[in-house]
């Protein structure tokens, strides 16, 4: 990737952050090519072509090899690039080694720019071998973002494959194996499940559905079946012609992430837990259970729609949701992030009163996760943690706008001090803004208003209402009424968020957990949270209760009233409680 060294902003990145190199484990390699060859229709009499687009250490290549008959060895050609000469040396020499009769050739290539220059002028100088596409496809892409793997070969790849925002680079990967892959060919691909669920994602999912036909996909989810803090999924599809539909039908779809919950089954690793039946819990060798569970990919009907697992009792339970909902968290308004200073250090600290220039004027109290509680907002026990921000700016009547700084002479002294860093940040003042202002400063105006504020990432829900006027920090979200005669529903969002109730939601809708089972409380997902008719008579018993727990935080009674409030959230949605799965 010729472009990638030249970023000053990621010069220190180390090698396998900038690589996106993590080398697959033999066993996970074994799955994938076994995956593979069970749906494999492959040429009768003519060359077997098979390709790894980032072929790394040649893991995924011997053992798709090494699983094919033996009388088909002589009609295989293997192609192989990768972008780093060590690796290719190494694959090289394992392969040569263990397959002496193939026709192994592996380049020291960049799978992407081979793609880029596929159908363009330069097309006519790239070897005619390796035009011809593949029936077999097998890959472990990097997972690098495409702003440490340098601007010009991002917007490129953007261009080509219609991405937008802060994409990985395994996205471009996916979409340029399809534009390689036989027509019926099969490629199994492993690569972070993130695509499945995030923003960024929107595109490669609806391009996945329109250029494959996909056939199984696996959200390994928490399993560490990497080194590198990866939660994997395997793709598994056939190529389709220009001619054929976008594939829409039945998908298979495979979950297993880790529980505390009693194991009725067990295996001895992760990739052979994947043989048991539905929502199953299995214990494996070293002592971790798994819940399993196999249904089918739903994306609502909705091209770029998150991906979940569909079974019938998820489907049933979330009927019963939607049966009793009146609407969801979207309904109230915009979910926003928090603030971005891109120069924390110096628009965030805990000591201005301790400056020798005296306290700057413009300071408002933040609201980070150290404040998180569930109701209301603790003040932290640590002097560190208890924030103010610098915030030059005010709401006016044309909008938001940066303050004059002149009126403030504390502020405008401290900013002066600190201008040649402040001023570094080239995209701030190239957008037409104040070497003073915040990157993301929200709106100046919102902040006095009551909001539902949370952390992004957490094992259990954990949202607030602020009432107090803070800046919410960009480590969270917030979320006000957009309609100011609504504000109640505002407290009915908070105690539905709060619920154990909204834990089994987000496990039956998402299905989407990092390690130590803590949930991505984002836009996407908090959005969609449901919502019970504001009006009825429980709705309004819920409302109440959420307000007395609020003003009564934190005390003993707070906590039995909380316990009341979420049986009650339950039955407002037609459920009974039930436990929920760590």
């Amino acid at each position: 990737m010729g472009e990638v060294l030249s970023v000053p902003r990621y010069s220190n990145v180390d090698r396998q952050k900038y690589d996106g190199a993590t080398y697959t484990p033999v066993l996970f390699a074994n799955f994938v090519a076994e995956q593979i060859l069970k749906i494999a229709e492959l040429p009768k009499d003519e060359t077997i072509r098979i390709l790894d687009p980032a072929c790394g250490d040649g893991a995924l290549l011997d053992a798709l090899i090494n699983q094919l008959p033996l009388s088909f060895r002589g009609r295989i050609e293997v192609v192989g690039f990768d972008t780093d000469q060590e690796a290719i040396k190494t694959a090289s020499q394992r392969l040569e080694y263990t397959f002496p009769d193939v026709n192994v050739r592996l380049e020291r290539k960049d799978f992407l720019d081979y793609v880029l220059k596929l159908g363009s002028p330069e097309d006519l100088f790239i070897d005619n071998r390796t035009q011809e596409r593949f029936h077999l496809v097998i890959a472990n892409p990097p997972y690098v973002r495409t702003q440490i793997m340098g601007a010009k070969q991002a917007q490129q790849l953007a261009q080509r494959f219609g991405l937008s925002g802060r994409v990985d680079l395994y996205y471009p990967f996916l979409l340029g194996i399809s534009q390689v892959l036989a027509e019926n060919g099969v490629a199994g691909v492993i690569t972070s499940n993130r695509f499945m669920t995030t923003k960024s994602g929107q595109a490669v999912r609806r391009e996945m559905l329109s250029r494959f036909r996909i056939v199984q996909v696996w959200d390994l989810g928490d399993t560490k079946l990497f080194d590198a803090a990866v939660l994997p999924s395997v793709l598994l599809a056939r190529g389709r012609s220009d001619s054929q539909s976008a594939h829409l039908g039945d998908i298979a779809f495979s979950t297993i992430y880790e529980t505390k919950d009693s194991a009725t089954a067990e295996a001895e690793d992760v990739i052979s837990s994947l043989s048991v039946d539905n929502d199953t819990v299995v214990t494996i060798s070293d002592g971790r259970r798994f819940r399993v569970r196999h249904g089918v990919l739903d994306n609502g009907g909705d091209a770029d729609g998150v991906w979940r697992i569909g079974t019938q009792a998820t489907d049933q339970w979330l009927a019963t949701v939607e049966a009793n909902a009146w609407g969801n968290f979207r309904r109230i308004g915009k979910i926003r992030v928090g603030v971005k200073s891109t120069a924390d250090k110096i628009f965030i600290r805990s000591d201005w009163n301790n400056l020798p220039g005296g306290r700057p004027e413009l300071l408002r109290p933040l609201i980070t996760r150290k404040c998180a509680r569930r109701f209301k907002a603790m003040v932290p026990e640590n002097a560190k943690h208890k924030k103010e921000i610098l915030y030059p700016h005010v709401a006016t009547e044309a909008g938001r706008a940066a303050v004059d700084l002149s009126k403030f002479p504390n502020s405008e002294n401290y900013l002066e001090m600190h201008r040649e860093a402040l001023e570094s940040r080239t995209y701030l003042i190239e957008a037409g803004r104040n070497w003073y202002e915040l990157w993301v400063p929200q709106d100046p105006g919102a902040w006095p208003e009551p909001k539902l504020v949370f952390p992004d990432i957490s094992t259990k829900p954990i949202f607030w209402i602020d009432t107090d006027g803070g800046v919410v920090n960009g480590e969270c979200y917030w979320l006000q009424c957009e309609n100011k005669d609504e504000q109640d529903i505002l407290w009915l969002a908070l105690a539905v968020a709060n619920s154990t109730f909204i834990e089994a939601f987000y496990d039956h809708r998402f299905n989407n957990k990092l390690y130590a089972g803590r949930r991505r409380y984002i836009t996407q997902y908090v959005e969609l949270f449901p919502l019970p008719n504001p009006e009825c008579d429980e709705a309004i018993a819920i409302i109440d209760l959420a307000k007395k727990i609020h003003a009564s935080m934190p005390s003993a009674e707070a906590d039995e009233l909380a316990q009341d409030l979420d049986a009650k959230v339950w039955r407002v949605f037609g459920l009974e409680s039930e436990k929920v799965s760590r």
